[in-house]
């Protein structure tokens, strides 16, 4: 293992999280990944059958491209959560933590504390280093269910600081954590994964979506985050493109409205939301050139990854640099 985690080797890797479609690599598959040299690599429920199986497979996904690659996983707790009893723990969503904060802060961080340092340990135990999580998406009352309990809080306040636990113990487990959906998921109506949302929120009405955002970028642990994008039009930002693919969404309003300056991805390249911004290709490098350090493709079909690596450039040094950043800060903390 490289005494830089994961981003030791990183400097020619190509600007894309890949997936895999089954419980262990193909010789295309492993052909392509050592050719194309991915930054790293999201799995699934698909991919994850027994512990034994699950290290075998991280373990050749890292020697495919000959590193310590970054290996994600979606481990929220609640409906979402990749890994699944038997063989792992089911964790409450989080929405059962907010609820017992409005009353018992102290107690809901203790609980928190708790199951995120379990989990974190779990995925450390299988080969992770990378959890898509804490959710820091702000509950409202036409928020839909695909958010939805998956949220902490209506109340944005207790958002930032239990999304603010979630990141400091997943690092303490040695996780890196990415926090989702930035600018916010919560006003959106509509399932990203199945159509575009459009938010007519002003920008003053969206400061509380954007707190725990901008919380979580000005605390102790911001070198070590990553972020997600949303795939929401927000028409105070950019009236024509989702966040993931505007300048204006990404460096106007993440980078420097919210400050956030960690290693930012945007969500899944092959949900709905993105489908008139043309092929996986095109769209892979609209959300780079509109300021996302990697695109992120979920769907584990080789041919389409094969497009998106045609595209896509290797990461640039401002990237590498925010990548080298947080992987610094869970090899200091280890």
């Amino acid at each position: 293992m490289s005494n830089k985690g994961f981003a030791g080797g990183a400097e020619n890797a190509l600007a894309a999280i890949f997936s895999v479609s089954g419980t262990e690599l193909s010789k295309d598959e492993i052909r392509f990944f050592r050719e194309s040299n991915p930054l790293g690599f999201i799995l699934f429920a698909r991919n994850c059958v027994d512990p034994k199986q699950l290290n075998a497979l991280n373990a050749s996904l890292k020697e495919s491209v000959g590193r310590e690659c970054p290996i994600l996983i979606d481990q929220e707790g609640g409906r979402v959560q990749r890994l699944k009893p038997p063989h792992w723990r089911q964790y409450p969503s989080m929405k059962t933590f907010g609820d017992t904060a409005v009353g018992d802060m102290e107690g809901a961080l203790d609980a928190l504390r708790f199951t995120t340092l379990q989990l974190g340990e779990e995925l450390r135990d299988a080969g992770f280093n990378v959890d898509c999580a804490p959710v820091l998406d702000v509950l409202t009352p036409q928020t839909h269910d695909v958010i939805g309990d998956r949220s902490f809080s209506s109340d944005p306040a207790i958002v930032a600081r239990l999304g603010l636990s979630v990141c400091r113990n997943l690092l303490a487990a040695g996780i890196t954590p990415v926090i989702k959906h930035i600018p916010g998921h919560g006003r959106s109506t509509l399932d990203s994964h199945l159509d575009l949302p459009i938010v007519k929120a002003s920008l003053a009405e969206l400061e509380s979506d954007f707190l725990p955002f901008r919380n979580l970028a000005s605390s102790d642990v911001a070198p070590a985050l990553w972020g997600m994008t949303a795939h929401i039009i927000f028409t105070a930002i950019d009236a024509e493109k989702p966040v993931t693919l505007s300048a204006p969404g990404i460096q106007g309003i993440i980078r420097e409205s919210l400050g956030f300056n960690g290693f930012l991805l945007g969500d899944d390249l092959d949900m709905k939301a993105l489908d008139k911004y043309g092929d996986l290709g095109q769209k892979a490098v609209l959300s780079l050139q509109a300021g996302c350090d990697a695109a992120l493709y979920c769907a584990g079909k080789l041919q389409d990854m094969k497009k998106i690596a045609e595209s896509v450039p290797k990461l640039t040094p401002k990237s590498l640099q925010r990548l080298q950043k947080a992987a610094e800060y869970i090899r200091l903390a280890a």
